[in-house]
């Protein structure tokens, strides 16, 4: 039975699946199969982890589903989706300190626990998913932010995210919806 039999391409609920398969030479790169789409992808800078921790730079091994977008719509238009993408704010913020009972969560600034910008300088986040890692049930330092972003120039890795190319996403979002399962293999 192929792999892809194995892992499911299609759930009845949700659609296709997106199946995410780390590249043969390289763990912090990976192939994204979509919808019969095949792109290449960045994945984080210590490579595909079972175990993930808050900060470890890896990419989780699971099934995890999409549970919102965000988008820059001072520089993209909406693309061609069923996802709901929210527009990004000046005052979004993702908290990223364990400690604090927002972990893992969307805030708004003034914050001043460990967080991370939504409205970054770079276009990381121009399109970004929120995958459901660690956020419907939290486990203090188990990660947070685990997003379905775009690249970096030259696919650098991520922090533990998985990123694509922006015409990649464009391509890959037709297919997408809340609930569509992100599959990470390692």
């Amino acid at each position: 039975m192929s792999e892809m039999h194995r892992f499911r391409e299609k759930d009845h609920k949700t659609g296709p699946v997106v199946v995410v398969r780390t590249a043969p030479r390289d763990r912090r790169r990976a192939i994204v199969t979509c919808g019969g789409i095949t792109v290449q992808a960045a994945l984080g800078r210590s490579g595909t982890t079972a175990f993930k921790r808050e900060g470890d730079g890896g990419t989780p091994i699971a099934a995890m589903r999409i549970i919102s977008g965000f988008i820059r719509g001072d520089r993209l238009s909406v693309p061609a989706t069923r996802l709901p993408l929210r527009r990004i704010g000046r005052d979004m913020l993702w908290c990223d300190e364990p400690k604090h009972p927002a972990y893992n969560r969307l805030v708004k600034a003034p914050f001043k626990p460990s967080h991370e910008e939504m409205k970054r300088a770079d276009e990381l986040y121009d399109i970004c998913l929120v995958l459901d890692w660690n956020i419907t049930s939290r486990k203090r330092h188990g990660g947070s932010a685990i997003f379905f972003h775009l690249i970096r120039p030259g696919y650098q890795p991520t922090a533990g995210c998985v990123a694509v190319h922006p015409r990649d996403m464009k391509r890959l979002l037709p297919f997408l919806r809340k609930g569509t399962v992100v599959r990470v293999l390692g």
